[in-house]
């Protein structure tokens, strides 16, 4: 007598369909409520700055103001700070960091990806101990040189500390190691030197890897207090953080409106470059781990 033939259940296709939408949903949800709370401290920033005194002080809370304010509000806070000064501090000081990070940090990470030579590892390693170096660390050595050399109050004194970036050196060398090395081989073999492949045949690839970078880069700078709160006490060189110390405790008292709306104005410039780099950015963050 032969053995049962054990039977597979086979699921519907209407089934199938409405477990994949049960999965969306939940997929979904989760995304639209982590967006909300991520999103959350921003709109009330916004509400908060077209609100008068007398509603922003209230129990009751309300998305939408019923006395629309902020054209006041606004007034007030271009009036009584050099917000669009502080704002140009910062973009100077973004870009010039930025600008010396990468002239360091892509010749350091295409060394240390493709060229062969003695320590290579022993440097990626000294690389790598050195994104747990936090910045308080040689903050004040940094201080009593730019002191006795007089470059306190300067852009440049606000920049120096953050020209060698290692997670740029490491972020360039994983998206380096990716990079062909035929097509380096071939580029030897016609006689350009390793200078010229780096910036003219190495980094035009890497402008993902640099605009993912770049969005890191300018975000940190830009809402960095720590060090500039120490080399800086004139307030016509303070970067937007900063700036808004100097706005709070000179002008506004509790006027959260205007604070809210100095603020906005300050962060409008980041939120927008990151809109317009945003593919750019996704695509360098994703394509650096692909080996």
């Amino acid at each position: 007598m032969s053995a049962p033939v054990p039977t597979v259940a086979t699921v519907s296709p209407a089934h199938s369909a409405a477990r994949r939408f049960l999965s969306l949903v939940l997929i979904h949800g989760v995304l639209v409520a982590g967006a909300l709370f991520m999103l959350a401290p921003f709109i009330w920033m916004l509400v908060t700055s077209i609100k008068p005194p007398s509603e922003i002080f209230s129990a009751e809370i309300a998305l939408w103001p019923k006395q629309f304010y902020g054209v006041e509000n606004y007034r007030f806070a271009m009036e009584k700070a050099p917000l669009l000064r502080f704002a140009l501090n910062g973009v100077i000081i973004c870009a010039g960091i930025l600008v010396v990070q990468l002239l360091v940090a892509i010749p350091c990470a295409y060394a240390l990806a493709k060229l062969e030579f003695p320590g290579r590892n022993l440097l990626f390693v000294l690389v790598l101990l050195g994104l747990c170096i936090p910045v308080q660390v040689p903050a004040m050595p940094l201080y009593i040189g730019l002191a006795q050399l007089g470059l306190l109050n300067t852009y440049f004194a606000m920049m120096v500390p953050f020209f060698l970036s290692v997670f740029a050196i490491f972020l360039f060398r994983q998206f380096f190691r990716s990079f062909p090395d035929d097509i380096i081989n071939a580029a030897r073999l016609d006689g350009m030197s390793e200078f010229e492949i780096v910036w003219r045949i190495v980094t035009p690839s890497a402008w993902p890897a640099i605009a993912a970078f770049a969005v890191f880069s300018t975000v940190a700078h830009w809402n960095d207090l720590y060090w500039p709160l120490i080399v800086i006490s004139d307030a016509k060189l303070a970067p937007p953080p900063l700036g808004m110390m100097f706005f709070a405790d000179a002008e506004t008292g509790s006027n959260y409106g205007a604070l809210t709306a100095a603020a906005t104005i300050l962060t409008t410039p980041l939120v927008l470059a990151f809109l317009i780099a945003r593919r750019r950015f996704i695509d360098g963050i994703t394509m650096t781990g692909v080996k």
